[in-house]
């Protein structure tokens, strides 16, 4: 049950947030670097300046995009000492041996972390959705596998996370009803052909475009999570038909990049982030993130541990980690449409009106920004999709690495160039 304001600042005053992380004095005279590889998604400046100055040592960090610094993350090791993506990256980088194990131990809040990546669910009703939740990849095994039983060792810290779906332009759209008209099959949808954009990522796009063409009834999955070969080439052969007959008017490699597809009028409809649509609607762009009748595409952030990464700067790893579920990154993020992993560490951050907008899915009380400073909520909006527990309660399917994914690859990129 959620703290009330009053009763958990009583609470953190006890426990003393300040006194959790080390003294910044500690770090900087031992000149510690720490560097952070992910993508623009939570690699914000304001997150890392903040950072530097309650921790006390320096931070540098690589943006990128996805498949991008997972290429890297996997095949250099040494190039970081904290990787953070999505938990689609997981199995990739425990099986070269990229990262190391995470000690529950030195986690200062583990017990605070909710439900949703310890046992896959927020609610008792919540659809846990196909492929690879999270809480099934969690904890290091006995036999150094990763599974859902509790051991003592977790392969990544749980944080940021959200469901995702796809952003449409209401000025050349008609703006649809969550849960009950909007759907992936728009991304399909010859009616905009020539205005679909897609992102580059095939561990993301190919489930957006298999949601697409299930929801369009253009083929029918046995499971979606994990898609056979045959399902695989039935798919692409549908995709490569509409790249040449022109739907597609590109693809994307990072948030940024998406956000412009929409504002120079590229597209009008594209697979898409949250922090995007929140960037489009404070240059007044009034895109909607969808809530798609099928349910989501659900993602879960992933903060990893090297495994080069030793000693002092092993140290202040498990410092950035910790003051990530301090409460304001939490805060940070919520702005930007995103979830944090102990949401009531980030609520004392969030005015009273914001966190009822953005958790507890109620109409904006008042007029309310976005991570950039600007105006991204107009008084009286209501987020679609609602609140926090209803939108995990529609997952579809998570963000997976498949059996079948080294012989999705190719496919992929042959759709690419087709």
């Amino acid at each position: 049950m959620l703290l009330n304001r009053r009763n958990f600042l009583k609470k953190a005053g006890t426990v003393g947030l300040a006194g959790q992380f080390a003294a910044p004095y500690v770090f900087a005279q031992k000149k510690i670097t720490l560097r952070v590889l992910g993508t623009h998604v939570t690699l914000k400046e304001a997150l890392r300046t903040r950072a530097e100055k309650e921790l006390g040592f320096r931070i540098e960090f690589a943006p990128g995009g996805s498949a991008q610094v997972l290429q890297k993350a996997s095949s250099r090791p040494q190039s970081f000492d904290i990787y953070e993506q999505w938990s689609n990256s997981i199995n990739v980088l425990w099986r070269s041996n990229a990262i190391q194990p995470i000690s529950i131990k030195r986690i200062k809040l583990w017990d605070e972390i909710n439900d949703l990546t310890k046992k896959g669910k927020l609610t008792p009703d919540a659809n846990l959705g196909l492929g690879d939740a999270p809480y099934k990849l969690l904890y290091v095994q006995d036999a150094n596998q990763l599974g859902k039983h509790q051991t003592e060792q977790i392969s990544f810290l749980p944080y940021v996370h959200n469901v995702d779906s796809f952003g449409y332009d209401t000025r050349t759209i008609e703006r649809g009803t969550a849960y009950e008209t909007e759907s992936w099959g728009w991304l399909l949808d010859d009616r905009y052909k020539g205005k679909v954009a897609l992102v580059n990522d095939p561990t993301i796009g190919l489930f957006d475009v298999a949601l697409a063409a299930e929801a369009q009834g253009l083929m029918k999955f046995g499971d979606m999570g994990n898609m056979t070969k045959e399902e695989i080439d039935r798919l692409f052969s549908i995709l490569i038909k509409k790249k040449q007959n022109g739907h597609f008017s590109g693809f994307w490699n990072s948030v940024p990049e998406s956000a412009d597809f929409l504002s120079s009028g590229r597209a009008s409809i594209a697979s898409m982030f949250s922090p995007a649509v929140a960037d489009l609607n404070e240059r007044g762009i009034p895109a909607v993130y969808a809530a798609p009748k099928e349910g989501y595409r659900a993602w879960h952030g992933v903060m990893c541990l090297s495994s080069r990464t030793t000693g002092r700067v092993k140290d202040a790893a498990y410092e950035f980690m910790n003051w990530w579920l301090s409460g304001w990154p939490g805060a940070f993020v919520a702005r930007q449409g995103y979830y944090i992993s102990i949401p009531e560490r980030a609520r004392p951050y969030l005015s009273q009106a914001e966190w009822d907008y953005w958790y507890e899915g109620k109409p904006s009380a008042i007029a309310m920004k976005g991570p950039n400073g600007k105006i991204a909520v107009k008084k009286g909006v209501v987020r679609n999709g609602g609140s926090y527990w209803k939108r995990f309660s529609n997952v579809a399917v998570w963000n997976t690495v498949m059996d079948t994914y080294e012989y999705s690859l190719p496919r992929w990129y042959e759709f690419l160039l087709a």
